[in-house]
């Protein structure tokens, strides 16, 4: 228990001394993670006017917020949609659907697709983990899971061209999934931004240009 007691206090020193923890607090954003899709999106500039966003694994909402914000600024007139979803609640943010939902159910996958409506996504992001038990062994496989559905939902409603950004972690069944993440887009790229703490095994695979059909 006294290790697990250090564990958490330096836990939250490196958390309230991060610089980026303080910027988001500056800035008004829900987390940290929002800095992370900044460079990201920035770097490959994914995000075009009135494009469908679906963000997995959305709470508590840096991510959809900063999109939001990104899509508003880049053409007002044509905000396009942002569409979020967690297990965990998340305040409401204006411009953004919130739906409230375990993604590994069926019910709440079908309650996402009728918010889509049959229309096309043109950027799914995932940023989704488990809960970690502090066990490589049970919290990987889990990891993995999340990771596999996440892509199975970008195989079913990502437009051909369009682009699939997920959080990953370095593991068991990691070089796998890359593999099939080439057999289903033009380009991969493998990612760590300089907002990922050095130590994390997270990493964030990039994916570019989803084929019309899988090799």
């Amino acid at each position: 228990m006294a290790t697990r007691s250090k564990s958490s206090q330096r836990w939250l020193k490196e958390h309230f001394s991060d610089p980026y923890v303080k910027k988001a607090q500056a800035e008004g954003l829900r987390s940290r993670a929002a800095y992370k899709l900044e460079e990201l999106a920035g770097r490959d500039r994914l995000l075009k006017p009135g494009m469908t966003v679906v963000d997995l694994g959305a709470a508590p909402g840096g991510w959809s917020q900063w999109v939001r914000q990104e899509l508003d600024r880049l053409d007002p007139a044509r905000p396009g949609r942002v569409l979020a979803l967690d297990i965990l609640d998340m305040p409401p943010l204006a411009g953004v659907e919130f739906l409230h939902g375990d993604f590994r159910e069926d019910a709440v996958l079908s309650s996402l697709e009728t918010l889509l409506a049959g229309q096309s996504v043109d950027l799914v992001l995932s940023d989704m983990a488990p809960n970690k038990s502090g066990v490589e062994a049970v919290d990987q496989p889990r990891a993995m899971h999340l990771s596999e559905l996440a892509m199975e939902f970008a195989d079913r409603h990502l437009k051909p061209g369009g682009t699939f950004l997920i959080k990953l972690f370095q593991g068991t069944g990691f070089d796998g999934f890359v593999r099939d993440l080439r057999k289903r887009y033009a380009k991969v790229a493998i990612r760590k931004p300089a907002a990922s703490r050095r130590r994390s095994p997270e990493v964030y695979a990039l994916a570019q240009g989803k084929l019309a059909a899988i090799k």
